[in-house]
This record gives structure tokens, sequence and C-alpha cells, in this order.
């Protein structure tokens, strides 16, 4: 039997984060190769976390990269079972690995492939939880592309921005928090990108409010249309009050020949 060194279990509970006996044993079962027992340990133990997959992960962290050239952004949501879990250093990092890996894929939506899916094994050895990659999402700018990043101090909001033009960093940074902080939150840059399941739902409400009101045909109408209009203004990023200065509007913020191209404020939880 291989020699163990106490260096090498270290090596491997740094690892893995598992106990000491744990790692001994696995570094007696491969003659004391690091690597080979962390291999050993993630296929013992993944068949124990495989069954407690059916438990609700109902907490999580939300984690963004950007590519070094700047011309690409990645965002990503991890779940937990726990907040304490949620907060565990080897999750953080593992929320961190999944974005950038994240980065190498194409654009649009991001499903787990196998290196996320050994991220994912990893932590649910590790803290003895379920744990999931919830979703991800991958936005790509052109050589004017920019992009603006914002994660809350809890790390369960976060915002992705697609920008073109002469964007500052810290106008980017203001207009992601301006989108995690107010209410009603934005559901689109313009009027004309409101998803049109969303705009059909308002104008529906907005109707049966008009014919309720015992109003003529032609007046309903009217107040519908003007009903529609408040509602673009308040869920329009471009047409709302600027949250830290209310006198302005967002694209009154914008520098000229600079716009907004896209964005993505996601919230741990609200993707099932």
């Amino acid at each position: 039997m291989a020699e163990i060194s106490a260096k090498d279990v270290m090596a491997l509970r740094a690892a893995t984060g598992l106990g000491m006996m744990d790692c001994k044993q696995a570094l007696q079962e491969t003659s004391g190769d690091v690597e080979a027992a962390e291999e050993f340990l993630r296929k013992k133990l993944k068949g124990k976390m495989d069954a407690r997959t059916d438990r609700a992960a109902g907490e999580g962290r939300i984690a963004i990269a950007t590519s070094d050239d700047g011309s690409s952004a990645a965002i990503v949501e991890l779940r937990a079972e726990t907040d304490f879990t949620a907060k565990n250093e080897k999750f953080l990092e593992a929320a961190d690995k999944a974005a950038k890996l994240a980065l190498e894929k194409s654009a649009g939506a991001v499903d787990a492939d196998d290196a996320i899916t050994g991220l994912i094994d990893q932590i649910r050895i590790v803290t003895g939880e379920n744990a999931s990659y919830a979703r991800g999402h991958k936005l790509t700018g052109g050589s004017g592309g920019t992009f603006g990043v914002y994660v809350h101090h809890d790390g369960k909001t976060g915002v992705l921005l697609q920008g073109e033009g002469d964007l500052p960093e810290a106008l980017l940074r203001d207009i992601c928090m301006h989108i995690t902080a107010i209410t009603p939150r934005p559901h689109g840059v313009t009027a004309d990108d409101i998803p049109a399941n969303i705009v059909e739902k308002e104008r529906k409400f907005a109707l049966e409010q008009a014919m309720e009101s015992g109003k003529p045909q032609e007046i309903a109408e009217k107040m519908v249309e003007g009903k529609m209009r408040k509602f673009f203004e308040e869920v329009a990023l471009m047409e709302q009050p600027f949250i830290k200065d209310p006198e302005k509007k967002i694209k009154d913020l914008l520098p000229k020949g600079a716009s907004i191209v896209a964005f993505l404020r996601w919230q741990v939880g609200e993707a099932s």
C-alpha cells in the first residue's frame, strides 16, 4: 500500500471540501494519486447525492462573467437548498466558474454541459445538499459593444446590460442598479421590446376596467389607450424616471450616439 502523506490528504481536502478520513481512504484506494482520488470520491458519493435531487432548491446565487476583450458576457443562476450553502465559498466559486464556462458557449440560452454538471456534482458532494444549474445566458456585442454588470450584495439579484457606443462604466453600473431596484421592474428596453404576452395581459385588464366604468365604447377605447401609454412609460426602461434622479428618464442619461441594446434582470428562484 502506498504511503499517504499529510500533504496529499490536505491537498485533496482543499480540492473537495471533504473530511480528512474520506480523503485519506480515497488516497489509499488510488495508491496516493490525488487526481485519481478526487475522481474516486466524486463517483463514490455521486449516487448518494443524486438521490437528493428531489429536494427543493430554492436558494442560490447569480454570477456574471465578461470576456477579457469585453466582447461578450454571461449570466448564470445556481441553486441550493439553503442560504447557508449558497454562501459557502465552494458554492460561490462554482457559480463564478459556471459563468466563465458559459462565456465559451454560443450567444443565447446556455444549457449545462459536462463541465458545469461536474461543478454541480462537486457542490452536492461537499455540502450534502441538492444543488442545480437553473439557467444561463450569453450576450455578444460587436466591436462597438459594451456591457454593464451588477450583482446585488446578497447575490440573489443580478443585471447584465448590453449597450453600444460611448457608455461610461459608471453610467452602465448606475443603470444596472436602477434595473435592480426600480418598481415596477422594466420588461424591455423600449415599448416595442416588451413581450407580447405581457402587453396583451395588461391591455385585457385595462379593457375590463374601462368596460366596468359604463362609459360608451368610444370613450372606453380611449381610456384603454391612455392606460397603455402609462403602462409603457412605467415598464419600458428608456421611459422610466432614473431612480437616483427622477427628473430625468433613462434615455436622457445616454450620451449622443449611444444606446441600450438589451438587458437581463435575474432573481434567484424566479425561473421554475
